[in-house]
């Protein structure tokens, strides 16, 4: 089966420096069914295109010219939205558009990537970028994909409602969390990284860009509430860049001149996973999720979670996490001090964590990823 892969959120990403998000999903997910045999991948990009490094085994990428463009025409014409010339040369079978950039073709079935329909349902939570206009082009492009992939179940409800897109033509198919978050990081390399970073041994840590609907203000916030011994032996620990709608909060982490909150901005990979395996807690209070990534990486790491008991979080978590209410500062500090105060329940949670990560794994992404591609091909094309 040869397979058009989108990758231009990839690319941008790999442009500026870092790869996290849509990009993580696009490159994991491509190395794991090139991986796994039986697809031949064909990277293709609006504008941008992956290097031969980040797919090795996969078929030249080809350019899809100019998305914007493309997109306005395929929204108000019944023309095509791009031209097919390059993807018939190569006899692609299937598209799959895993980013927001999603072609309207003639002759070959398009299945799209939906992470979650947050643009659509909490217009307030996405950047000034995304202008009316474009949350209804996201809609009217999400609409002509003969398929949509997405990754929970609470996503998929979220896109039958504000997409308008019939439930049985959305498969439901959840990340995998990367073998080397299992992988552990001897202790004393994992001391010297806190140690250059001027961390003590004891620390709550929040992971994720800083925007609104993270939540961090409250976790700054509950984090304050708690007794001033806790809050010295435990201070927190924020790791992210600094995103939109975040002015106040930068200001406030950056004039806070006490040791009880760090924010240390980015991070490479290698350090993130060390503060992972070297932290009391991850703390991950976030409003809304379509999957919420971090948290799985958290249980692969053996940290304990508190995490949000809103949207899709607790189906990824199951029990292997302390909910709470992420609108409660006093639901989120209860579960800060359940986690240092009770070490048998610490304990337990590490346990149920790792047994939830084995579950999710990027092999079986690509493997129920592969059966959507198949369910396609062998069904009727949609008119």
């Amino acid at each position: 089966m040869k397979v058009g892969f989108g990758t231009t959120a990839l690319a941008r990403s790999r442009a500026h420096g870092g790869v996290d998000g849509i990009g993580s999903y696009t490159r994991e997910l491509g190395q794991a069914l090139i991986a796994r045999g039986g697809v031949d991948l064909v990277p293709a990009g609006f504008g941008v295109t992956v290097g031969d490094d980040v797919f090795p085994g996969a078929r030249p990428a080809v350019n899809l010219g100019r998305h914007e463009i493309a997109t306005v025409l395929g929204a108000v014409t019944p023309w095509t939205s791009i031209d097919e010339t390059v993807l018939r040369a190569e006899r692609v079978d299937v598209f799959h558009a895993t980013d927001h950039l999603i072609p309207k073709l003639s002759s070959t079935p398009v299945i799209a990537t939906l992470m979650d329909a947050i643009p659509l349902s909490h217009p307030e939570w996405t950047t000034i970028r995304l202008a009316a206009l474009r949350r209804w082009l996201l809609r009217r492009s999400g609409a002509w994909a003969d398929h949509v992939i997405t990754i929970s179940d609470y996503s998929k409800q979220e896109i039958v409602e504000h997409f308008g897109i019939a439930p049985e033509r959305i498969s439901v198919v959840p990340l995998g969390v990367h073998p080397r978050f299992f992988e552990r990081i001897e202790q004393a390399e994992r001391d010297a990284v806190r140690e250059r970073l001027g961390l003590p041994t004891q620390f709550f840590l929040c992971i994720g860009t800083l925007q609104p609907r993270k939540n961090l203000e409250r976790v700054v916030d509950a984090h304050a509430s708690l007794p001033a011994g806790l809050r010295r032996d435990f201070p927190l620990v924020i790791v992210g860049r600094a995103g939109w709608g975040c002015e106040q909060l930068v200001a406030r982490l950056r004039a806070d001149e006490s040791s009880s909150v760090r924010w240390l901005e980015y991070l490479p990979d290698h350090d993130v996973r060390a503060l992972l395996q070297s932290a009391s807690a991850l703390v991950f209070a976030s409003l809304c999720e379509g999957f919420g990534l971090p948290v799985v990486e958290a249980f692969a790491s053996g940290l304990p979670v508190v995490a949000s008991n809103t949207t899709s979080v607790p189906e990824v978590a199951g029990d292997a996490a302390i909910l709470v209410d992420p609108t409660r500062t006093g639901d989120i500090a209860d579960g800060m001090r359940m986690v240092v105060e009770q070490p048998g329940r610490a304990d337990a949670l590490r346990e149920a964590g790792l047994a939830r990560a084995r579950a999710l794994n990027w092999p079986a992404c690509a493997e129920k990823t592969l059966a959507v591609y198949e369910a396609v091909l062998g069904g009727t094309r949609r008119q």
